[in-house]
């Protein structure tokens, strides 16, 4: 009887980035599958997020401020003065500031999904999946729902819808559809068609290049974290196996303290072209 052996490096890689989803995609862009681990962290990390948010305000009081309400005055005021500097209607700032505020907090706690150990959460979702009498090599599992295209776009349409309902709320319905057909070319019948099809283009390039672009640097940060796993997987009592653990052991910590640095600044430029999206939505042309 052949020797049981554990799985490839393409095999383990293939593995994690396979998602929990309740069928196989049938197309490219297939409406009926649900990445259901995507779902569900992004759901319980949404509800964290509130929480800390509400927690945070309950907190509040005029006296001296702990650690944590400090933390969170400073991101606040923050987010605040980049919201009056893009956005210059100050009603629509009464949501659009604490949309921001939320988009930075929940995006960053999506990212942050990337600093635990790759093979953590997987590795106690085969157990629980063996114990309910499943097959534990479909155990799939993939924690950063940053790095799933189809929850970076559906963050990046949600921006897009309500940038179109500040288009129709600021300008009008009239006015919006005035300013498809007279923009960006001038206001001439035989400029209609051409002033349209840009105003489409526009639309369509910011919601995918907003969502692609966090998708892409996390999806690449995720393989990088697969290929130091696979670093310290491949050790053994050799000088080669034990350079190799040495070298996931440096590798991990600095790509990790460097990550922190990306994580954030994913989740503040997703936000700050949030703001720039929503500006431009109450700019006349």
């Amino acid at each position: 009887m052949a020797a049981e052996h554990g799985p490839t490096a393409g095999e383990y890689i293939i593995h994690h980035l396979t998602h929990l989803q309740n069928a196989k995609p049938k197309a490219v862009v297939d409406f009926s599958v649900f990445s259901f681990d995507s779902l569900f962290f992004s759901i319980v990390l949404g509800i964290v997020t509130c929480f800390l948010l509400w927690k945070a305000a309950r907190k509040a009081s005029s006296g001296v401020p702990g650690r944590f309400q400090a933390a969170v005055e400073l991101l606040v005021e923050m987010v605040d003065s980049q919201a009056k500097g893009i956005v210059h209607n100050a009603e629509s700032r009464k949501f659009v500031a604490p949309m921001a505020l939320t988009i930075f907090v929940w995006i960053f706690l999506l990212n942050a999904m990337d600093l635990l150990p790759v093979d953590l959460l997987p590795f106690l979702w085969e157990k629980i999946y063996a114990a309910a009498g499943h097959d534990p090599h479909h155990a799939y599992l993939r924690v950063v729902p940053t790095a799933d295209l189809s929850i970076t776009m559906g963050l990046s349409v949600s921006v897009l819808l309500i940038c179109l309902y500040y288009n129709v709320k600021i300008k009008g319905l009239g006015g919006w559809i005035h300013e498809l057909f007279t923009a960006p070319f001038g206001n001439h019948w035989a400029l209609y068609p051409f002033n349209f099809a840009m105003q489409m283009i526009e639309f369509i390039a910011k919601t995918v290049s907003h969502g692609m672009r966090l998708f892409g640097n996390m999806y690449a940060g995720e393989l990088i974290f697969l290929l130091i796993a696979l670093m310290g997987g491949a050790w053994s009592l050799s000088a080669t196996g034990i350079g190799l653990a040495i070298g996931h052991i440096i590798a991990g910590a600095v790509w990790s303290i460097f990550h922190i640095l990306i994580i954030t600044l994913q989740a503040f430029v997703f936000m700050m072209l949030a703001l720039v999206y929503l500006g431009q939505a109450h700019d006349h042309h």
